[in-house]
């Protein structure tokens, strides 16, 4: 059984209504934006990246997903990745040999300084700063826990960023490196098409995004605020950014104090 990486970069994504399928191997341009994730789950990627948006830049190359199954590591005839916690307790530990083995792996044809993340629930919130930071960047490992989690001794080796997208736990880091991924790639260049988009949505400038309406101009008694109809650019501009602002005052005060701190005198 072999240990390289399962790669899905330019026009290897295909419809299929077979999960692995999806993740036909070829090896990605280089230079191509590329997430690599170190999962015991490699059947659920790319899910619902492999839709949409993300899915189409997948298959036309503008970012690559690899897959490193982490039970391709484990230890004796079957394969264990993890045991019991030292000094007790209940669950199970993803072991540090195991898990050693598979970064080093993901790790070896990387650049230096490549981002390293554990997905913890104790890791530092995710930000929209973050996300853009990675889509900068030439890429991202991803590491998805399960059990209880890791060997701490890994995350101290490897020097680990442990990323959280909320105050929460969940059964093992898939959906949530699906989510940081998503975050990443839809502001890579062409992704979205509209590159202006990503300037004017949900904490672009440290504020939540103003409400939006479309057509019809009446919906069961309730109509679509005037100022937007009023052809007058200046004045809807005014009117989104009082928008935002009541928004992030009343829903996000965290993120209210942070902007008015940000702000010159």
């Amino acid at each position: 059984m072999s240990d390289t990486p399962r790669s899905h970069g330019s026009k290897s994504a295909r419809p299929s209504p077979e999960p692995r399928e999806l993740m036909a191997e070829a090896a990605p341009r280089p230079g191509t934006w590329t997430a690599r994730v170190i999962t015991l789950l490699p059947q659920a990627f790319p899910g619902v990246l492999g839709e949409s948006l993300t899915g189409r830049a997948l298959r036309d190359g503008l970012w690559a997903l690899e897959t490193i199954d982490l039970r391709r590591f484990g230890e004796g005839r079957h394969r264990n990745v993890d045991d019991t916690p030292a000094g007790g307790g209940a669950g199970m530990v993803l072991r540090a040999d195991v898990m050693g083995r598979a970064i080093d792996t993901a790790m070896a044809a990387t650049p230096p300084r490549w981002p390293l993340v554990y997905l913890s629930p104790r890791g530092a919130p995710f930000t929209q700063t973050r996300a853009r930071t990675l889509a900068d960047g030439p890429g991202v490992t991803l590491i998805c826990g399960r059990f209880e989690g890791l060997d701490q001794r890994v995350i101290d080796h490897y020097r680990i960023e442990e990323i959280s997208l909320g105050d929460f736990v969940m059964t093992g880091g898939e959906i949530a490196a699906q989510a940081v991924i998503d975050a990443a790639v839809r502001l890579l260049p062409g992704v979205l098409g509209n590159e202006t988009s990503t300037e004017e949505e949900s904490f672009a400038g440290g504020l939540l995004e103003h409400p939006h309406y479309t057509r019809p101009a009446e919906w069961r008694g309730l109509g679509i605020p005037a100022v937007l109809s009023s052809g007058d650019h200046g004045k809807v501009a005014q009117w989104r950014r009082e928008m935002s602002e009541r928004l992030t005052r009343e829903r996000r005060p965290d993120l209210w104090r942070a902007a008015r701190q940000r702000r010159p005198e």
